[in-house]
């Protein structure tokens, strides 16, 4: 398992889970992805979750903290590692979104701040202390992509383009036009357009998706569990997946790649 040294500015470095119930999280992830989970706590955060993979002494996956009110819904938010915390800040202003949480320090993990795009999607940014962000990715139960759902596709090119400096290139997955977003030759992200026939209960959102072994097996354990399948298992090109909600009703996604790619961001 070779873990990550670090990540380069501009990628997706951390996923971090809120939810309503951290225990019902834990029992859900722990069973579907394998993964074990420590609490440390942390300003301003209180009691954070650190889930890892292969037990206490494991690399950091995700992390994971309890909603202050029980009655909303979970959710995932994709965290993006930057060098420069103002300056990314100023950015994102620039570009039409807003600061929805100031630079905070989580403790001595990392510097983050919570940003919303021009078109309302939450993501986060990470200036890491002690913690680098995952310290395992692209390889079975860990995170291996990061995509962004919204209804104007040319205002996301554009706002992530001027904050990220990322080069979009057109593709065709599982939706008639899919943009990889590039940093160089590296694939850092996806962008998908909801169109007419997503449910309109889904605003502009960014979700993970997550390498596993078996994306049916997964796909079905997940919603024996209590998931709500949106996307059932489906081949494409950088592989086999599935979109769900978890029990919280946090968004995420599974793929199992396919033999011709290592993982989904390696394809050009």
């Amino acid at each position: 398992m070779p873990e990550v040294t670090g990540h380069a500015p501009g990628t997706a470095s951390w996923a971090e889970l809120t939810t309503p119930s951290v225990e019902a999280s834990k029992a859900f992830y722990r069973e579907v992805f394998g993964w074990y989970s420590y609490t440390l706590t942390v300003s301003p955060l209180g009691d954070y979750e650190i889930f890892t993979l292969g037990g206490v002494q494991g690399p950091e996956v995700t992390g994971a903290y309890a909603l202050a009110d029980e009655s909303e819904p979970g959710s995932w938010t994709c965290y993006f590692r930057t060098d420069d915390v103002p300056a990314t800040l100023d950015a994102v202003r620039a570009a039409g979104g807003r600061i929805a949480v100031e630079p905070t320090d989580v403790g001595d993990l990392g510097r983050m701040a919570l940003c919303t795009d021009s078109q309302g999607a939450d993501f986060a940014l990470w200036l890491p202390f002690n913690l680098k962000g995952a310290g395992v990715i692209d390889e079975p139960n860990t995170m291996c992509w990061v995509e962004l759902a919204c209804p104007d596709v040319q205002d996301a090119r554009r706002f992530y383009g001027e904050v990220f400096g990322w080069t979009p290139v057109d593709r065709s997955y599982y939706a008639p036009d899919y943009t990889n977003w590039k940093i160089g030759d590296r694939s850092v992200a996806g962008l998908v357009q909801i169109a007419e026939w997503w449910p309109r209960s889904f605003p502009p959102h960014w979700i993970p998706y997550f390498w596993v072994s078996d994306c049916d097996a997964t796909t079905s354990r997940a919603a024996e569990l209590g998931a709500q399948v949106h996307v059932p298992p489906v081949d494409i090109g950088p592989g086999r997946f599935s979109v769900m909600t978890d029990p919280t009703g946090a968004r995420l996604a599974v793929i199992t790649p396919s033999s011709r790619a290592t993982a989904p961001h390696r394809l050009a």
